[in-house]
């Protein structure tokens, strides 16, 4: 295209004459084509087996909606600008240059935000969420991940240089409509526009009009991510009371009590300090232990899928040790975590609690001392730890686990010549691991019981790890953060085995939840799947666990298996209490809450939603069905519960 003919084409899409608001047009039409992009190229980077092609229609249309709902928002500063600013000054030189650099660095943040859509995209499948309202919170992990996982000068040269260039071709448009003079017409349309565009934004869209097409691909790509993250800092903490369904809470005690729930009502929110005593414990009968373990050693695996695991068929060979700790050990093959963040499975594996919506609770206000397994524990006169390779302060873990009875060790609290390798998450899971040992030992020695929960953190990008370790160079990826992991777990096991603790010790191998959550629905069953194994080859023979289980089960479990008290203090069921199992589970994002049994899957959501779904026992694929009324009263029961046991304080533990 020459200048002339460019030219010629500005002119017909920006209408000429002095009481029409010429740069906003100009700036909403640069901010069109860049949103646009966007959401296209997103698309085609997702693929067409996840997006059907007949999809693209609304996904256009809905976009065009989102982005001119961020238009109108943005584009008010800059009408109050040109309405403001004097004709002397429109005109003049000095006013040019600053009017350009102003108009690049716009450009420049507007392709910022396209390549930071990419990278979030890529990694969590979804337009900015409550995920990237968190990660503003830890910029030092967030942006030293960015750093190890990408080329950013790269990246930022490109942007700059891009930018440059749509400056180029837009410098005489620019400069036409600093040349005509601005009329008082012209100036009250403009305040106008400032004034009525961001209230008629804010009055007719929401964050809720994403949804519609059943497909989840599609519904995020019609949103605009500006949209979705200011949407996600408001509706970050969602009271349960107010957006979703209810019923009466006498009610959703008799369903618990008929589903086997046995905690403490909620009128008796500080109970006793004796509760324990009366509180039941499984006989070792009951379990397949042959004698009850001593100590409790949990690692929470970062980002591990079950389909990642040879265990559970896959064929990739990434998980050599695990694989061979599930024939010697326990393997649980239904096991399902709660959410999509680490935070939320550090909440469902200490507090064996369903997921209330919004933050988690380990992120919460008003979350120490609660009914936690290392509470209970505590009580009972165990020492109690929690192993971090990272800086404890992210996601609020040192205070939750300080706040609850552990102690709290991380990367700070590392001898440096311990630390042979580290990155911006974390140091290698060996120095972790290798790093829980003196603490153990020393435990031991002072003939003292501990629960130990460590949580590892090399599975996660930039998927760095020691060289040498495995036959995937560093960065691996997914497939070498995996497999490092099930390197240092299986090293960890094998040293922890010359230890005299050992033969006394149940080692529990679990994921915190899966490496992806996205999916064509919105809670895809199949990708909260996790791995779980109990290894103790002195006290447990090997074996399978068939039925389905939740983690929020493994918190009474441990404390079942151990012969203390407390199980019942629990939402989750101990895998071991007698009766039937019930086969159920909870997953969730932030919003939707899925309730899973008997073969429907049933969601609660915002502005008091629910729906069914049928599940195929095999493939876990959903398809809607009529709203199932027993799958609905047992997941407000157990979702309201929890939600105003967290609120009341009767979640915190007997006497505290």
């Amino acid at each position: 295209m020459t200048m002339s003919k460019f030219k010629l084409y500005q002119h017909s899409i920006i209408p000429q004459g002095d009481n029409v608001p010429h740069l906003p047009i100009l700036v909403m039409l640069v901010m069109l084509v860049i949103f646009s992009l966007t959401r296209i190229a997103l698309g085609i980077y997702t693929g067409a087996a996840l997006v059907d092609w007949h999809l693209w229609l609304g996904i256009l249309a809905k976009g065009l909606w989102f982005d001119l709902s961020v238009i109108a928002i943005l584009i008010a500063l800059i009408c109050l600008y040109e309405a403001a600013l004097p004709n002397e000054w429109r005109a003049s030189r000095w006013h040019g240059l600053l009017r350009r650099i102003f108009l690049w660095f716009v450009i420049a943040l507007l392709l910022f935000g396209a390549v930071s859509e990419a990278v979030f995209w890529i990694e969590f499948s979804t337009r900015f969420n409550f995920i990237a309202v968190d990660y503003l919170l830890y910029t030092h992990e967030v942006i030293s991940n960015i750093r190890e996982s990408y080329p950013v000068g790269w990246i930022l040269a490109g942007i700059g240089v891009t930018a440059a260039g749509i400056m180029w071709l837009l410098h005489h448009r620019v400069h036409e409509i600093d040349a005509a003079p601005i009329s008082r017409a012209s100036r009250l349309i403009l305040l106008a526009i400032a004034l009525a565009a961001p209230v008629l934004s804010i009055l007719v869209s929401s964050v809720d009009q994403m949804e519609g097409s059943e497909n989840a691909y599609a519904d995020e790509l019609s949103g605009n991510g500006l949209f979705t993250l200011v949407a996600a800092m408001r509706r970050n903490e969602l009271d349960y009371d107010k957006f979703y369904q209810t019923m009466p809470q006498a009610e959703a005690d008799a369903w618990l009590k008929q589903l086997g729930v046995k905690r403490p009502p909620l009128d008796n929110p500080q109970p006793s300090p004796d509760i324990l005593a009366n509180l039941r414990t499984t006989p070792l009968s009951a379990t397949p232990f042959n004698q009850r373990p001593r100590n409790v050693v949990l690692i929470s695996m970062e980002s591990v899928s079950a389909a990642f695991l040879g265990a559970y068929g896959a064929t990739s060979g990434w998980t050599p040790n695990m694989d061979q700790l599930a024939r010697e050990g326990m393997k649980f093959e239904r096991v399902f975590a709660t959410g999509t963040r680490t935070v939320r499975g550090l909440e469902a594996l200490s507090l064996g609690t369903p997921p209330v919506p919004g933050q988690a609770i380990v992120r919460r206000p008003n979350n120490e001392h609660l009914a936690t397994i290392g509470e209970i524990l505590k009580l009972q006169n165990y020492s109690t730890f929690f192993f971090y390779g990272g800086y404890g302060y992210f996601d609020n873990m040192n205070a939750y686990y300080s706040g609850n009875n552990y102690q709290v060790i991380d990367r700070t609290d590392f001898p440096e010549e311990s630390v042979m390798f580290e990155n911006a998450w974390g140091v290698a899971d060996e120095a972790l691991f290798d790093n829980t040992f003196a603490t153990l030992d020393k435990e031991f020695q002072h003939n003292r019981p501990f629960f130990a929960q460590i949580m590892t953190t090399s599975n996660h990008r930039p998927y760095t790890y020691p060289a040498g370790r495995i036959d995937i160079p560093s960065p691996g990826g997914r497939a070498g953060g995996v497999k490092y992991t099930d390197y240092a777990i299986g090293k960890f096991i094998k040293d922890a085995k010359t230890k005299p603790w050992f033969k006394e010790t149940l080692f529990v191998i679990v994921a915190d939840h899966c490496a992806s959550v996205a999916g064509k629905s919105k809670l895809p069953i199949e990708n909260y799947h996790i791995p779980l194994i109990f290894y103790a080859p002195a006290l447990l023979k090997p074996g399978t666990f068939s039925p389905m289980v939740s983690q929020i089960d493994l918190a009474p479990t441990i404390i079942d298996v151990l012969g203390k008290k407390g199980a019942d203090l629990y939402f989750g069921r101990s895998f071991y209490e007698l009766g039937k199992n019930l086969e159920r589970v909870f997953i969730s994002n932030y919003q939707e809450l899925g309730y899973y049994r008997n073969g429907l899957l049933t969601i609660l959501s915002p502005k008091k939603k629910a729906a069914s779904f049928n599940v195929n026992p095999k493939t876990y694929a959903t398809t809607p069905t009529m709203l199932d009324e027993q799958g609905l009263k047992e997941a407000i029961a157990y979702y309201q519960t929890a939600s105003r046991a967290f609120k009341k304080g009767a979640l915190r533990a007997p006497g505290l």
